[in-house]
């Protein structure tokens, strides 16, 4: 009851920001053919606590991606509210051919309650439904983040969200014996209380710069 009391509590007091403004697919310019990048996921994808795309997840990470110089054509494909189902199943077809689709799902996962299995089976499909559509592309699952540091949760409900977050991104690390698919954790010191916007929920402009540096960095390796 108590855990029910909160979520319910945070559902209501909470506040809804709107997803990122503006163009959903962008060109970051430079030298050679573009590297052609899609970001897939939920509300972070959608960019939710940024004003457009440009400071939300996708457009940080394009930038980062060009510091070398090279071109870099982006597409951010995100739905807030979406759980990794509904984006294989609705999200997927609309992503354009891409060299590299990073895919940044779990927290409405893990606010369901999605076991790690059913996950792991999820992400799974999701995965093999890119290839179908893309061919052989890269993929990058970015870590689910790490629902202990969302200062919008009160314990115990955050003590319980955070156990949940953890199971879901181990069972996601497993999908690294696929070729070409990679995991990549968040650090949970990228989400200290600067990196989030009002809703103390969702990533601000800052935490968005942050967790692009560390996906491009973990591309470029």
């Amino acid at each position: 009851m108590v855990l029910l009391a909160q979520a319910l509590y945070v559902k209501r007091k909470t506040p809804r920001l709107p997803g990122a403004a503006g163009p959903t697919e962008g060109l970051v310019p430079g030298d050679g053919e573009p590297f052609r990048l899609a970001v897939l996921g939920e509300s972070t994808v959608d960019g939710v606590g940024a004003a457009d795309h440009e400071e939300a997840l996708t457009g940080c990470l394009a930038r980062e991606l060009a510091r070398d110089g090279r071109a870099v054509r982006w597409q951010a494909v995100g739905r807030t509210g979406a759980n990794a189902r509904v984006t294989r199943a609705e999200l997927v077809p609309l992503v354009r051919p891409a060299d590299l689709v990073v895919v940044a799902l779990g927290v409405n996962d893990t606010i369901e309650l999605r076991t790690a299995p059913a996950y792991r089976r999820d992400l799974l499909r999701l995965v093999l439904d890119l290839r179908g559509r893309l061919g052989p592309v890269d993929v990058l699952l970015a870590g689910v983040p790490p629902m202990s540091r969302f200062p919008a949760l009160p314990r115990p409900l955050r003590d319980v969200l955070a156990a949940r977050s953890t199971a879901l991104d181990r069972a996601a690390a497993t999908l690294e014996r696929i070729p070409g698919v990679r995991h990549l954790p968040m650090d949970p010191a990228l989400l200290d209380p600067a990196a989030f916007a009002s809703d103390r929920f969702h990533p601000g402009p800052a935490g968005y710069a942050r967790w692009a540096g560390t996906l491009a960095r973990a591309v470029i390796s």
